[in-house]
């Protein structure tokens, strides 16, 4: 299974016997949050709902996957969300089927979901490739897949010899993850280990988390499983920019730990 980048996104195309469209991260409703706490923007929904349009245009899937926090307000459902979420989903519907992986800021999305659209939190395989939006263990049945992420928000810093060249770019980050992050006992096959690729977030806004620190944040199971010496770093439109580890050392950092 070789993906597909599409850099307008960042999103991603897994195609086996189904093709699927790969987006993470959404986050609407942010604005909302961004208002209570002093910081007051237009709600840019509609553009973002225009740019995953134009990745499902791009991508022509079977399916649009939702990796994860299509919502952004947690533990509740604030104005902009009951107001916006209806229409946002019915028009994805609209272009092709749709399923959520619910994340950690989906409490309550599942009222706007019909029931099959709604897939467990731990995640799934779909045509062999598991998907997950990260914040929880991983179940066992994905161990040994190649497994799609979310959560993490990676991004990535460049440095030249006159300091930094790009910074806090969208990136992907692929490493092999150890058994241990498989909360019910779930173990690779040992010519088939499990590797995830953690996909950046679409929500223009959203922040991100150097690749370089994302083990070191523990910020998730699977961010503390990484076998560093196996991550590979590459820019949202699927650009391969070099290992994690040779990546660390040109910034002067130092090896990964």
């Amino acid at each position: 299974m070789n993906p597909i980048f599409l850099p307008e996104g960042p999103a991603l195309v897994v195609e086996e016997r189904l093709r699927i469209l790969v987006v993470a991260d959404l986050h609407f409703g942010a604005e909302a949050e961004f208002a209570r706490r002093g910081v007051h923007i237009p709600s840019n929904s509609t553009d973002r709902m225009a740019r995953v349009r134009s990745c499902v245009e791009a991508a022509d899937p079977d399916i649009l996957l939702l990796l994860g926090d299509v919502k952004h307000s947690i533990p509740f459902t604030n104005r902009q969300e009951l107001r916006e979420l209806p229409e946002i989903l019915a028009a994805f519907r609209r272009l092709t089927d749709v399923r959520v992986v619910p994340g950690n800021h989906d409490m309550g999305l599942e009222r706007f979901l019909a029931d099959d659209e709604l897939l467990p939190k731990d995640g799934v395989v779909i045509d062999g490739t598991g998907y997950l939006h990260g914040h929880t263990a991983p179940a066992g049945v994905l161990a040994g897949h190649l497994l799609v992420v979310g959560h993490h928000h990676p991004v990535v810093h460049l440095h030249d010899e006159v300091g930094c060249a790009l910074r806090a770019h969208p990136a992907y980050l692929l490493a092999e993850i150890d058994d241990s992050c498989f909360g019910d006992g779930g173990h690779a096959p040992a010519d088939s280990p499990t590797r995830a690729l953690f996909v950046p977030a679409f929500f223009e806004l959203a922040g991100g988390l150097d690749v370089a620190q994302i083990r070191k944040s523990r910020m998730s199971p699977l961010s503390r499983c990484i076998r560093d010496e196996s991550a590979e770093v590459f820019l949202k439109d699927g650009t391969y920019i070099d290992s994690l580890e040779g990546l660390t050392l040109q910034s002067g950092a130092g090896p990964a730990r």
